[in-house]
Protein backbone atom coordinates (compact mmCIF):
# COMPACT_ATOMS: atom_id res chain seq x y z
CA UNK A 1 0.00 0.00 0.00
CA UNK A 2 1.40 3.34 -0.94
CA UNK A 3 2.24 5.52 2.02
CA UNK A 4 1.14 9.17 1.82
CA UNK A 5 2.46 12.15 3.77
CA UNK A 6 -0.76 14.05 4.29
CA UNK A 7 -0.80 17.12 6.56
CA UNK A 8 2.74 16.94 7.77
CA UNK A 9 3.63 13.40 8.75
CA UNK A 10 3.68 9.76 7.65
CA UNK A 11 0.49 7.78 8.14
CA UNK A 12 0.14 4.04 7.58
CA UNK A 13 -3.25 2.39 8.09
CA UNK A 14 -4.85 -0.99 7.49
CA UNK A 15 -8.41 -0.68 6.21
CA UNK A 16 -11.39 -3.05 6.54
CA UNK A 17 -14.97 -2.30 5.50
CA UNK A 18 -18.06 -4.12 6.69
CA UNK A 19 -20.93 -2.72 4.67
CA UNK A 20 -22.42 0.38 3.22
CA UNK A 21 -23.66 1.68 6.58
CA UNK A 22 -20.77 0.36 8.73
CA UNK A 23 -17.89 2.38 10.08
CA UNK A 24 -14.50 2.15 8.47
CA UNK A 25 -11.88 0.62 10.77
CA UNK A 26 -8.25 1.69 10.82
CA UNK A 27 -5.34 0.33 12.84
CA UNK A 28 -3.12 3.09 14.19
CA UNK A 29 0.61 2.79 13.75
CA UNK A 30 3.37 4.68 15.53
CA UNK A 31 3.15 8.39 14.85
CA UNK A 32 -0.54 8.46 13.90
CA UNK A 33 -2.70 11.30 15.23
CA UNK A 34 -6.37 12.24 14.92
CA UNK A 35 -5.84 15.22 12.63
CA UNK A 36 -3.96 13.37 9.94
CA UNK A 37 -5.99 10.21 10.34
CA UNK A 38 -9.18 12.09 9.49
CA UNK A 39 -7.63 14.11 6.69
CA UNK A 40 -6.01 11.01 5.19
CA UNK A 41 -9.46 9.53 4.68
CA UNK A 42 -11.07 12.68 3.34
CA UNK A 43 -12.72 13.74 6.60
CA UNK A 44 -12.56 17.35 7.72
CA UNK A 45 -10.98 17.65 11.17
CA UNK A 46 -13.35 20.36 12.41
CA UNK A 47 -16.49 18.62 11.17
CA UNK A 48 -15.70 15.08 12.29
CA UNK A 49 -13.56 15.44 15.39
CA UNK A 50 -16.38 15.16 17.93
CA UNK A 51 -17.86 12.10 16.22
CA UNK A 52 -14.42 10.44 16.16
CA UNK A 53 -13.89 11.07 19.88
CA UNK A 54 -17.34 9.70 20.74
CA UNK A 55 -16.80 6.56 18.67
CA UNK A 56 -13.36 5.88 20.10
CA UNK A 57 -13.49 7.31 23.64
CA UNK A 58 -12.09 4.10 25.19
CA UNK A 59 -9.00 4.19 22.98
CA UNK A 60 -8.05 7.87 23.28
CA UNK A 61 -4.90 8.69 25.25
CA UNK A 62 -3.57 11.79 26.96
CA UNK A 63 -4.02 14.99 24.94
CA UNK A 64 -6.24 12.99 22.56
CA UNK A 65 -3.34 10.88 21.33
CA UNK A 66 -3.79 7.53 19.57
CA UNK A 67 -2.33 4.18 20.60
CA UNK A 68 -0.25 2.27 18.08
CA UNK A 69 -1.85 -1.08 17.27
CA UNK A 70 -5.32 -0.07 18.39
CA UNK A 71 -8.28 -0.18 16.01
CA UNK A 72 -10.24 3.04 15.53
CA UNK A 73 -13.60 3.72 13.92
CA UNK A 74 -13.87 6.54 11.40
CA UNK A 75 -17.08 8.61 11.36
CA UNK A 76 -19.22 8.01 8.30
CA UNK A 77 -19.69 10.80 5.79
CA UNK A 78 -23.32 10.98 6.89
CA UNK A 79 -22.16 12.15 10.32
CA UNK A 80 -20.98 15.42 8.78
CA UNK A 81 -24.48 16.92 9.00
CA UNK A 82 -24.61 16.30 12.72
CA UNK A 83 -21.04 17.49 13.12
CA UNK A 84 -21.91 20.77 11.44
CA UNK A 85 -24.72 21.46 13.92
CA UNK A 86 -24.07 24.00 16.67
CA UNK A 87 -21.86 22.50 19.35
CA UNK A 88 -23.55 21.37 22.55
CA UNK A 89 -21.99 21.73 25.98
CA UNK A 90 -20.92 18.09 25.76
CA UNK A 91 -19.29 18.40 22.32
CA UNK A 92 -17.49 21.58 23.32
CA UNK A 93 -15.90 19.72 26.19
CA UNK A 94 -14.68 17.07 23.75
CA UNK A 95 -12.74 19.50 21.59
CA UNK A 96 -9.02 18.70 22.09
CA UNK A 97 -6.49 21.14 23.45
CA UNK A 98 -3.94 19.82 21.01
CA UNK A 99 -3.01 17.25 18.40
CA UNK A 100 0.14 15.31 17.72
CA UNK A 101 2.12 16.00 14.55
CA UNK A 102 5.29 13.94 14.58
CA UNK A 103 6.87 15.74 11.61
CA UNK A 104 7.41 18.72 13.91
CA UNK A 105 9.74 16.70 16.14
CA UNK A 106 9.28 15.51 19.71
CA UNK A 107 9.53 18.95 21.33
CA UNK A 108 6.96 20.59 19.05
CA UNK A 109 4.76 17.63 18.11
CA UNK A 110 1.82 18.64 20.28
CA UNK A 111 -0.02 21.46 18.53
CA UNK A 112 -2.49 23.48 20.56
CA UNK A 113 -5.51 24.61 18.57
CA UNK A 114 -5.84 28.22 19.71
CA UNK A 115 -8.72 29.34 17.49
CA UNK A 116 -10.40 28.80 14.13
CA UNK A 117 -9.41 32.04 12.40
CA UNK A 118 -8.19 30.07 9.37
CA UNK A 119 -10.87 27.39 9.34
CA UNK A 120 -11.71 26.45 5.76
CA UNK A 121 -8.39 27.70 4.36
CA UNK A 122 -5.92 25.34 2.67
CA UNK A 123 -2.24 26.30 2.42
CA UNK A 124 0.54 24.63 0.44
CA UNK A 125 3.99 25.41 1.83
CA UNK A 126 7.11 24.71 -0.20
CA UNK A 127 10.59 25.46 1.12
CA UNK A 128 13.29 26.08 -1.45
CA UNK A 129 15.63 23.41 -2.83
CA UNK A 130 16.19 20.28 -0.69
CA UNK A 131 17.30 16.74 -1.37
CA UNK A 132 20.47 16.80 -3.50
CA UNK A 133 20.33 20.61 -3.80
CA UNK A 134 21.22 22.71 -0.72
CA UNK A 135 20.52 25.93 -2.56
CA UNK A 136 22.56 29.00 -1.68
CA UNK A 137 25.34 28.43 0.85
CA UNK A 138 26.82 31.04 3.19
CA UNK A 139 29.69 31.05 5.68
CA UNK A 140 29.04 31.49 9.39
CA UNK A 141 32.39 31.35 11.14
CA UNK A 142 33.75 27.90 10.34
CA UNK A 143 30.29 26.58 9.43
CA UNK A 144 28.37 26.47 6.18
CA UNK A 145 24.75 27.62 6.12
CA UNK A 146 22.53 25.91 3.54
CA UNK A 147 19.50 27.73 2.19
CA UNK A 148 17.32 24.62 2.15
CA UNK A 149 17.80 23.95 5.88
CA UNK A 150 16.87 27.48 7.00
CA UNK A 151 14.03 27.90 4.53
CA UNK A 152 12.68 24.55 5.69
CA UNK A 153 12.82 25.46 9.38
CA UNK A 154 10.92 28.71 8.83
CA UNK A 155 8.42 26.86 6.61
CA UNK A 156 7.71 24.08 9.10
CA UNK A 157 7.34 26.63 11.90
CA UNK A 158 4.85 28.47 9.68
CA UNK A 159 2.95 25.22 9.11
CA UNK A 160 2.61 24.75 12.86
CA UNK A 161 1.30 28.24 13.59
CA UNK A 162 -1.16 28.05 10.68
CA UNK A 163 -2.51 24.81 12.13
CA UNK A 164 -2.85 26.48 15.54
CA UNK A 165 -5.38 28.77 13.86
CA UNK A 166 -7.39 25.98 12.22
CA UNK A 167 -5.89 25.89 8.72
CA UNK A 168 -5.40 22.80 6.60
CA UNK A 169 -1.69 22.66 5.71
CA UNK A 170 0.35 20.63 3.26
CA UNK A 171 4.14 20.61 3.54
CA UNK A 172 5.29 19.93 -0.01
CA UNK A 173 8.93 19.37 0.96
CA UNK A 174 9.34 17.28 4.10
CA UNK A 175 12.26 16.03 6.15
CA UNK A 176 11.19 12.90 8.09
CA UNK A 177 13.65 13.34 10.96
CA UNK A 178 14.64 17.01 11.32
CA UNK A 179 11.50 18.41 12.92
CA UNK A 180 11.60 22.00 14.14
CA UNK A 181 15.17 22.74 15.24
CA UNK A 182 16.39 25.34 17.73
CA UNK A 183 20.11 25.20 16.95
CA UNK A 184 21.84 28.16 15.34
CA UNK A 185 23.75 25.98 12.90
CA UNK A 186 21.41 23.61 11.04
CA UNK A 187 23.44 20.76 9.64
CA UNK A 188 22.98 19.90 5.99
CA UNK A 189 21.43 16.63 4.90
CA UNK A 190 19.86 15.29 1.71
CA UNK A 191 16.99 13.12 2.94
CA UNK A 192 14.09 15.47 2.21
CA UNK A 193 11.18 14.05 0.25
CA UNK A 194 8.54 15.58 -1.99
CA UNK A 195 4.83 15.21 -1.27
CA UNK A 196 3.26 12.67 -1.24
CA UNK A 197 6.29 10.40 -0.75
CA UNK A 198 8.69 10.91 -3.65
CA UNK A 199 12.43 11.13 -3.69
CA UNK A 200 13.41 14.70 -4.52
CA UNK A 201 14.41 14.90 -8.18
CA UNK A 202 18.03 15.77 -9.04
CA UNK A 203 17.55 18.28 -11.83
CA UNK A 204 16.28 21.75 -10.99
CA UNK A 205 13.51 21.77 -13.58
CA UNK A 206 12.47 18.24 -12.62
CA UNK A 207 12.25 19.29 -8.95
CA UNK A 208 10.13 22.33 -9.77
CA UNK A 209 7.82 20.25 -11.94
CA UNK A 210 7.57 17.65 -9.19
CA UNK A 211 6.47 20.22 -6.62
CA UNK A 212 4.15 22.03 -8.98
CA UNK A 213 2.48 18.76 -9.94
CA UNK A 214 1.91 17.84 -6.28
CA UNK A 215 0.40 21.25 -5.51
CA UNK A 216 -1.84 21.28 -8.57
CA UNK A 217 -3.11 17.76 -7.85
CA UNK A 218 -4.03 18.81 -4.32
CA UNK A 219 -5.59 22.00 -5.64
CA UNK A 220 -7.91 19.91 -7.82
CA UNK A 221 -8.84 17.72 -4.85
CA UNK A 222 -9.80 20.79 -2.82
CA UNK A 223 -11.76 22.39 -5.64
CA UNK A 224 -14.00 25.15 -4.34
CA UNK A 225 -11.99 25.73 -1.16
CA UNK A 226 -9.98 28.83 -0.28
CA UNK A 227 -6.45 27.81 -1.34
CA UNK A 228 -3.10 29.59 -1.31
CA UNK A 229 0.53 28.59 -1.88
CA UNK A 230 3.73 30.01 -0.36
CA UNK A 231 7.28 29.27 -1.48
CA UNK A 232 9.97 30.25 1.02
CA UNK A 233 13.61 30.80 0.04
CA UNK A 234 16.80 32.50 1.21
CA UNK A 235 18.60 34.64 -1.34
CA UNK A 236 22.33 34.78 -2.14
CA UNK A 237 23.95 38.08 -3.08
CA UNK A 238 27.21 39.87 -2.47
CA UNK A 239 28.42 39.35 1.08
CA UNK A 240 28.30 43.10 1.69
CA UNK A 241 24.68 43.46 0.59
CA UNK A 242 22.22 43.68 3.48
CA UNK A 243 18.65 43.19 2.21
CA UNK A 244 15.18 42.84 3.68
CA UNK A 245 12.38 40.35 3.09
CA UNK A 246 10.92 40.45 -0.43
CA UNK A 247 7.57 39.14 -1.68
CA UNK A 248 6.88 38.13 -5.28
CA UNK A 249 3.63 37.26 -7.06
CA UNK A 250 2.37 36.70 -10.61
CA UNK A 251 1.60 39.90 -12.47
CA UNK A 252 -1.87 38.60 -13.39
CA UNK A 253 -2.74 37.25 -9.94
CA UNK A 254 -4.69 39.85 -8.00
CA UNK A 255 -5.18 37.38 -5.14
CA UNK A 256 -1.49 36.52 -5.01
CA UNK A 257 -0.65 40.22 -4.94
CA UNK A 258 -3.22 40.80 -2.20
CA UNK A 259 -1.69 38.14 0.04
CA UNK A 260 1.84 39.39 -0.65
CA UNK A 261 0.84 42.93 0.27
CA UNK A 262 -0.90 41.76 3.46
CA UNK A 263 2.22 39.93 4.63
CA UNK A 264 4.46 42.83 3.60
CA UNK A 265 2.28 45.27 5.52
CA UNK A 266 2.55 43.05 8.59
CA UNK A 267 6.35 43.08 8.32
CA UNK A 268 6.33 46.86 7.94
CA UNK A 269 4.22 47.24 11.09
CA UNK A 270 6.31 44.76 13.08
CA UNK A 271 9.57 46.48 12.19
CA UNK A 272 8.13 49.86 13.20
CA UNK A 273 7.12 48.36 16.53
CA UNK A 274 10.15 46.25 17.39
CA UNK A 275 12.93 48.13 15.56
CA UNK A 276 11.69 51.74 15.38
CA UNK A 277 15.15 53.11 14.59
CA UNK A 278 15.63 50.80 11.60
CA UNK A 279 14.28 51.46 8.12
CA UNK A 280 12.58 48.49 6.48
CA UNK A 281 13.15 48.24 2.73
CA UNK A 282 11.29 45.03 1.88
CA UNK A 283 8.80 45.27 -0.95
CA UNK A 284 6.21 43.52 -3.10
CA UNK A 285 6.70 43.04 -6.83
CA UNK A 286 5.70 40.65 -9.60
CA UNK A 287 8.11 37.97 -10.76
CA UNK A 288 5.97 36.01 -13.19
CA UNK A 289 8.92 34.10 -14.66
CA UNK A 290 9.60 32.14 -11.45
CA UNK A 291 8.53 28.57 -12.16
CA UNK A 292 6.32 27.96 -9.14
CA UNK A 293 4.64 31.34 -9.54
CA UNK A 294 4.05 30.74 -13.23
CA UNK A 295 2.76 27.18 -13.11
CA UNK A 296 1.07 26.53 -9.75
CA UNK A 297 -2.70 26.92 -9.81
CA UNK A 298 -3.38 28.48 -6.38
CA UNK A 299 -2.56 32.17 -5.89
CA UNK A 300 1.10 32.10 -4.90
CA UNK A 301 3.55 34.24 -2.94
CA UNK A 302 7.29 33.64 -3.26
CA UNK A 303 9.25 34.93 -0.24
CA UNK A 304 12.97 35.70 -0.01
CA UNK A 305 14.02 35.91 3.65
CA UNK A 306 17.38 37.65 3.18
CA UNK A 307 20.93 37.29 1.93
CA UNK A 308 22.49 34.12 3.33
CA UNK A 309 26.00 35.52 2.76
CA UNK A 310 25.52 38.78 4.66
CA UNK A 311 26.41 38.83 8.38
CA UNK A 312 23.46 41.01 9.39
CA UNK A 313 20.94 39.05 7.34
CA UNK A 314 22.24 35.80 8.80
CA UNK A 315 21.04 36.87 12.25
CA UNK A 316 17.50 36.95 10.84
CA UNK A 317 17.44 33.19 10.37
CA UNK A 318 20.41 31.74 12.27
CA UNK A 319 18.80 32.60 15.65
CA UNK A 320 15.88 30.23 16.31
CA UNK A 321 13.72 32.92 17.91
CA UNK A 322 14.12 35.02 14.78
CA UNK A 323 13.07 32.11 12.58
CA UNK A 324 9.97 31.75 14.74
CA UNK A 325 9.30 35.48 14.48
CA UNK A 326 9.48 35.23 10.69
CA UNK A 327 6.95 32.40 10.75
CA UNK A 328 4.68 34.27 13.15
CA UNK A 329 4.76 37.47 11.10
CA UNK A 330 4.04 35.62 7.87
CA UNK A 331 1.13 33.90 9.62
CA UNK A 332 -0.22 37.23 10.90
CA UNK A 333 -0.17 38.57 7.35
CA UNK A 334 -1.92 35.44 6.08
CA UNK A 335 -4.65 35.83 8.70
CA UNK A 336 -5.11 39.46 7.70
CA UNK A 337 -5.42 38.41 4.06
CA UNK A 338 -7.91 35.64 4.88
CA UNK A 339 -10.10 37.91 6.98
CA UNK A 340 -10.37 40.42 4.14
CA UNK A 341 -11.46 37.87 1.55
Amino acid sequence: MKTYLTLLFLLVTSLTTYGQDSYLKVVAKKGDGIYTLLRRHGLDFSNHLNSFLELNQKNIGKDNSLFAGKTYLLPSVSSETAANAPATATSKAAVPKGMDVSLFGKKYANVEIKDQQLKGAVYYLSSGHGGPDPGAVGKYGSYQLAEDEYAYDVTIRLARVLMEHGATVYMIVQDPNDGIRDENVLLMDTDEINYPNEKVAHGQTARLRQRTRAINNLYAQHKGAYQRMLAIHVDSRSKSQNIDVFFYHHENSALGQKMAEAIHQTFTSKYKRYQPNRDYFGNVSHRSSLYVIKYTHPPTVFIELGNIRNDLDQRRFVIANNRQALANWICDGIISDYKSR
